[in-house]
């Protein structure tokens, strides 16, 4: 049995490279765990290596997590498929895809063809040069962390309720209030009654 030697590395970042060993009867899907493993991603993304060319031009795609659409038309799975059923090149080439969602593009190159070592387990790292590209998560607010279960655990402690010295001041001032309410309106109400006096209809008569 052979061991491949794969080189991975980001299309934008090309500072950023693992070199990884696997068994040849290994899967995609072993290969897909490892590597993200090794620079800190979540491997349950929606994901695929495609086999391509030297010029990286994608064709058959082996697919982690697919659409329905892709496992209707028939799509090769990761887990179900072997890395020696596609090597047909001594240096073969695959384009490989992160997270639909949110997606990395990377080079998959196999580099060298190892006899087995059956003291050493596999998949496992050969080298690693560079930092893996953060992965940004959006921004939350502290206010959208608070819902209606948060207001069930606001202690009824710490609600300072008005004693009945207090409620009665209240009501005390608002009886004053409802009365200067009235001076006013009756003001008002003498004003103009001054203004469309009787003895003015008289001066017109």
């Amino acid at each position: 049995m052979a061991v491949y030697r794969f080189k991975i590395s980001f299309e934008d970042y090309d500072d950023v490279v693992r070199e990884i060993d696997i068994k040849s009867n290994q899967t995609f899907k072993d290969l897909h765990f490892f590597f993200l493993k090794q620079i800190g991603y979540d491997p349950e993304k929606p994901s695929s290596f495609y086999v391509s060319n030297d010029q990286w031009i994608k064709n058959e795609e082996l697919a982690y997590l697919p659409t329905q659409r892709k496992i209707d038309n028939g799509v090769a799975l990761m887990e179900n498929s072997r890395l020696s059923r596609f090597i047909d090149d001594p240096h073969q080439k695959f384009y490989y895809v992160y997270n639909f969602d949110k997606p990395y593009e990377l080079h998959v190159e196999l580099i060298k063809i190892l006899d087995n070592d059956a003291t050493k387990e596999f998949p496992s790292l050969f080298k690693a040069i560079g930092e893996a590209p953060k992965i940004i998560v959006p921004f939350m607010s502290p206010d959208d962390d608070f819902d209606a279960d948060d207001a069930d655990e606001l202690d009824d402690n710490d609600m300072t309720l008005a004693s009945d010295d207090e409620l009665d001041s209240l009501n005390t001032d608002t009886e004053v209030d409802d009365g200067d309410n009235d001076e006013e309106g009756g003001d008002e109400e003498d004003e103009f009654s001054n203004e469309f006096s009787d003895d003015d209809y008289d001066d017109r008569d």
